[in-house]
């Protein structure tokens, strides 16, 4: 008998709900996640400390408030930077669901009558129908075939925190007080960045490249590849890995305005500290 064991134990948080990911498991490095025999991984509520965590501007920013608490929330989930693109959002409204319940509140400006109103979103829906895009999907050109994996949640952290800062260059250009070649330099350079930035996440989203002679799956060479085709058909692999990533999303709420009953959509995000409020 463990004398050390307190009694207090029992009464430690339970699961709330239990998540059969969209993914089914796939795409899960070896050790990232302890998948059930039932697929069915068990969801905890927040504790304090994760409602503070993921309050923190910085730790969201850099992905590592998001890590910590579905970590710390699923426990089956042993490094949440494996998580799939797929997964994630998924994950983080089924934490919501057990940590506040499954009625979260939803200001939303119509954009006909610019009124502004409070709906309640019921998140139990929403995960039921979170998309399952299909990656077996394949770009096909001559003797290539080009196969598809959704990027997991580092490597898209990483491309979004490129992006911003980027983007953030080319909003500060305009109104600083550098020369004008210096300027146009700049901008010239901020969008080769983006170039290498799109590349980057089309490399992350390719599970590999099938030649005659083998199935090619080494990310410098898929990258090297993709600098050196040819223009149609990186723009086909392009279209296909962002309309995979796109449904991925969560798709917008329909919302009819309560006072000019104006129909339209209402994009939900999950990845933002104002999700995991509770509901008034």
């Amino acid at each position: 008998m463990n004398q050390n064991a307190n009694p207090l134990q029992q009464f430690f948080r339970q699961p709330a709900i239990y998540l059969r990911l969209p993914s089914g498991g796939q795409y899960w490095p070896t050790g990232s996640l302890d998948m059930p025999p039932n697929n069915e991984i068990p969801v905890l509520p927040m504790t304090a400390v994760d409602e503070i965590t993921y309050r923190t501007p910085d730790a969201l920013f850099n992905g590592a408030a998001v890590v910590n608490v579905i970590q710390s929330c699923c426990p089956n989930i042993k490094d949440a930077w494996k998580a799939p693109g797929t997964d994630v959002n998924a994950i983080l409204v089924a934490i919501r669901i057990a940590s506040y319940g499954a009625d979260m509140e939803l200001e939303s400006t119509c954009p006909a009558c610019n009124e502004k109103a409070d709906y309640t979103l019921n998140l139990t829906s929403v995960l039921d129908n979170i998309p399952k895009p299909n990656f077996s999907e394949m770009v096909k050109r001559g003797d290539l075939e080009v196969y598809f994996k959704p990027i997991d949640y580092f490597n898209q952290n990483q491309i979004n925190l490129l992006q911003f800062e980027q983007q953030k260059i080319l909003q500060m250009l305009p109104d600083s007080d550098v020369a004008e070649n210096q300027k146009v330099e700049a901008i010239n350079k901020a969008l080769i960045e983006i170039t290498k930035i799109t590349i980057k996440a089309i490399k992350d989203s390719i599970a590999g490249i099938r030649t005659p002679q083998a199935l090619v799956s080494d990310p410098d060479h898929i990258e090297e590849f993709l600098n050196n085709c040819d223009r149609s058909f990186f723009n086909a692999i392009r279209d296909q890995a962002i309309k995979l990533r796109t449904e991925s999303e969560i798709r917008p709420m329909k919302m009819k305005c309560t006072s000019c009953s104006h129909e339209y959509d209402q994009s939900i995000s999950m990845d933002e500290s104002n999700f995991f409020a509770p509901a008034s």
